[in-house]
């Protein structure tokens, strides 16, 4: 996968998580600085998380730089995954979670403008 690619996958997966364990009302939330490799470049996140959210979203940080697609499929139609199968449900929780509002908050914005132009 390219780097690009690399990038944009942890940036969405750092909203959705950021979003699910702010919207769960999660307490004690600190805040990180996560620095990831990926094919000999270094990125820098900074993260907002509970400690459960940030354990899961280190373990999918970890199976997204061994991804070894060049060409990455979403992971819910990958022919070998990589996501055990709790992992997996806990993600697919957030992922849904958050979808649903994040839809729902570009959805709103669009009305927003519509009607304040």
């Amino acid at each position: 996968m390219e780097n690009t690619k690399f990038d944009s996958e942890i940036q969405t997966l750092s909203k959705f998580v950021h979003m699910y364990c702010q919207g769960n009302k999660h307490k004690n939330r600190f805040s990180r600085e996560v620095e990831l490799d990926y094919k000999n470049k270094s990125y820098f996140y900074n993260l907002n998380l509970c400690e459960d959210c940030y354990k899961t979203i280190s373990y999918s940080f970890v199976k997204l730089q061994k991804c070894p697609h060049e060409i990455k499929p979403r992971c819910r139609h990958c022919s070998k995954p990589c996501y055990n199968t709790l992992k997996w449900n806990e993600l697919s929780t957030i992922m849904r979670y958050s979808g649903i509002r994040l839809g729902l908050t570009k959805l709103k914005n669009k009305v927003r403008n519509f009607f304040s132009s």
